[in-house]
């Protein structure tokens, strides 16, 4: 699907995916590790902003972007009604320059969400927008779908794109929406050092 189809999507309020809530991995994440030092955090195809506010309201700063119009109004309409503040902005993760690098990126139904073939474009450009050091935390869901979005995956497919440039630091079964119970899988990673370079041949 292009920019145009997902923005009839939010238009004609065919948004399945859209929960009224932030993860749950990520929300208990973000309670349970106190220990995090606040930065900056990307969330790519954020929808209407609901991960970005619950990084906001762990205490980073957050940027928020995604390809349709209608979701990006929404995001800015619901987080200013909420009292609190962070950036969105109407970008293609996998095409569009980073304004900025990051010290996190945060991945949720934006890897299911676009097509199979692009996924290693996907990969590199979670390179592209973290900074040396940063993090890279990804729920990903765990179907077999493959007529999608969303595009079905599993451990192995992760494992594999992931793992010749990023360190995988501990992986686990969050919490999640009812109708995901179990199917879903959270990674987290830092980009290797042959990988801090994104010139890099190997990258």
């Amino acid at each position: 699907m292009n920019s145009t189809e997902w923005e009839g999507r939010y238009a004609a309020n065919d948004t399945p995916w859209e929960k009224g809530e932030p993860s749950p991995g990520l929300v208990d994440f973000l309670r349970e590790r106190t220990d995090l030092s606040s930065g900056k955090v990307c969330v790519p195809g954020c929808g209407t902003g609901h991960d970005v506010r619950a990084w906001v309201r762990a205490g980073f700063s957050a940027f928020g972007f995604d390809f349709a119009p209608s979701a990006i109004r929404l995001a800015r309409e619901r987080t200013f009604s909420e009292g609190l503040s962070a950036e969105f902005s109407c970008l293609d993760f996998l095409t569009d320059p980073p304004p900025r690098q990051f010290d996190w990126v945060f991945e949720h139904t934006l890897f299911c969400a676009i097509e199979p073939s692009r996924r290693e474009d996907y990969v590199r450009s979670v390179l592209r927008w973290l900074k040396v050091g940063g993090r890279f935390l990804a729920v990903h869901y765990f179907i077999p779908d493959r007529d999608g979005p969303p595009f079905g995956t599993d451990r192995e497919e992760v494992l594999g794109l992931f793992s010749p440039y990023f360190e995988l630091f501990e992986e686990w079964t969050p919490r999640s929406y009812p109708n995901r119970t179990g199917l879903e899988r959270m990674f987290l990673w830092e980009p290797r050092e042959l990988c801090a370079d994104e010139s890099s041949k190997k990258c």
